[in-house]
């Protein structure tokens, strides 16, 4: 049976000691911070980046380079016959069609998965490949299961300020105001590639009452309903507020009593432009 790895980024929420106890390899992303780079859980911690962003210091995000990749690869492949590549999704980097092309040249033993996840959901990604690679499932056929599986996962994200969405030109100054001033939560959600506007609420409990019913629709009309098991394993992500998440989690679970609940700081590439205080709930449907 050939050897296989798993590489993803720290776009996944998994540490690089997680990722160590896990026997799988992360890629910190790096972030550019008053013009230094920084990399994710190397030399930038979750209080450091929130610390930096308080204090109004220009960041910006990037994708890791290809010597930076192709070091990692090669070294892999000195033990391993196979990688399964998992980075975030290609809607929201560049990073993953920059693996697509560097693969070409590791003649099939670089499989890179496009299936569209980030965060929670792409860390979900992380665990089906390990379980898949239990089974005998060889590199490809991974992809190919990961990337069929693509769309059927859901992340829905209350912000708490519409300044970063304005900061980084995502609506105007006007419409940052006018929101601010009718301290209206939107709701984005992530399906797919893209993340995209979904609802508007005007406090905190609509708005989680709005993600909760959200996933619910989803479970009862893209995910096959609510059976004798659970269809899906459900997430929960936040900025810089997990004593929010943790009183969250409990509303969670007295809507979807027996449900799998998974809590982590939603990824740094995602946090810079929504800022703290986000909530967010997702879900992945079960692989069969």
């Amino acid at each position: 049976m050939k050897k296989i790895a798993i590489v993803t980024d720290s776009n996944s929420g998994i540490t690089q000691q997680q990722g160590k106890d896990m026997g799988i390899f992360v890629i910190p992303m790096p972030f550019f911070i008053n013009e230094k780079q920084y990399l994710e859980d190397i030399d930038l911690t979750q209080e450091d980046f929130y610390k930096l962003l308080g204090e109004k210091a220009g960041i910006s995000t990037s994708q890791p380079s290809p010597e930076t990749v192709m070091s990692l690869w090669d070294e892999i492949l000195t033990e391993y016959d196979e990688i399964v590549h998992i980075p975030m999704s290609s809607g929201l980097s560049g990073s993953c069609q920059s693996a697509m092309m560097l693969a070409q040249e590791y003649d099939g033993r670089v499989s890179v998965v496009n299936n569209q996840r980030i965060s929670v959901t792409q860390r979900q990604s992380v665990l089906d490949a390990i379980e898949m690679i239990g089974k005998g499932l060889d590199a490809v056929q991974i992809k190919e299961a990961l990337e069929e599986d693509k769309f059927n996962s859901s992340i829905y994200i209350m912000m708490d300020t519409l300044y970063y969405l304005k900061k980084g030109g995502r609506i105007t100054p006007a419409a940052a105001a006018i929101g601010t001033l009718l301290k209206i939560k939107p709701v984005l959600q992530i399906q797919g590639e893209k993340l995209d506007a979904f609802a508007k609420a005007r406090t905190h409990q609509q708005g989680k009452s709005v993600m909760l019913n959200a996933i619910k629709a989803d479970i009862e009309n893209r995910f096959g309903g609510f059976g004798e098991k659970p269809a899906v394993r459900l997430q929960i992500a936040y900025t810089y507020n997990k004593e929010a998440a943790l009183e969250f989690k409990k509303e969670v679970e007295a809507v979807f009593p027996g449900f799998e609940i998974h809590i982590d700081p939603l990824s740094l590439s995602v946090a810079c432009h929504i800022g703290p205080g986000a909530l967010a709930l997702a879900c992945t449907k079960y692989i069969k």
